[in-house]
C-alpha cells in the first residue's frame, strides 16, 4: 500500500508536505479535466514544454533540456511525443544544420489556453472551499515567499516526475 500523508497532523513542519499534497491535488484535477474532454495524457513536462516554447520560439531541444533540467534524449522523447500529436514542429535551424528550432503549433497554442482555463477552474475550486479573499492572501504570501527565497534571479521551475 502506498504511503499516506495525514492533513490533520498538527507537528510543525507540515506547511511543505501540505503543500506538495494540494499541487498534487490540484494537478490531479487538472488531468481528470483533460480526460473529461478527451485529450492526450500529457505529464507535467508537457506543460513545462510549452511554457517554455511560449516564452522562447525557436529554442532548441538542447535549450529545452537545459531549461527543464532533463537530458537531451528526455527532453526528445517529449519532443517527438508533442510532434506526433500534432503540438509542435521542427524547422531547420537557420545557422545549425545539425539543429532544429522548435515551434508551437496553433494546436500547441490552443492548448495553452486550455490550459490556462483549466488551471482557473481548479483554482476556483479552491476558492468556493477557502473563500476569494483568502485565496488572495496565499497567493500573496506565497509570491511573498517565492520572492523571500529568489529575490529577483529567475524561478525555477522545472518538473519533478
Amino acid at each position: 500500500m502506498p504511503p499516506t500523508f495525514d492533513p490533520a497532523d498538527p507537528r510543525p513542519g507540515q506547511v511543505p508536505l501540505l503543500l506538495a499534497v494540494v499541487h498534487r491535488a490540484m494537478t490531479d484535477r487538472f488531468h481528470d479535466r483533460l480526460t473529461e474532454l478527451g485529450r492526450e495524457p500529457l505529464r507535467p513536462a508537457h506543460g513545462y514544454t510549452f511554457r517554455y516554447l511560449a516564452a522562447h520560439p525557436g529554442a532548441t531541444t538542447v535549450d529545452l533540456a537545459a531549461h527543464l533540467g532533463i537530458t537531451k534524449q528526455a527532453a526528445s522523447k517529449a519532443v517527438a511525443e508533442l510532434q506526433e500529436w500534432g503540438y509542435l514542429r521542427r524547422r531547420p535551424h537557420p545557422t545549425d544544420k545539425r539543429a532544429h528550432q522548435l515551434v508551437l503549433t496553433e494546436r500547441g497554442q490552443d492548448y495553452i489556453s486550455l490550459a490556462d482555463r483549466l488551471w482557473a477552474e481548479v483554482e476556483q475550486q479552491l476558492a468556493d472551499i477557502i473563500g476569494p479573499d483568502r485565496l488572495a492572501a496565499l497567493s500573496h504570501d506565497l509570491r511573498a515567499y517565492i520572492h523571500h527565497v529568489y529575490g529577483d534571479r529567475p524561478v525555477p521551475f522545472r518538473p519533478v516526475w
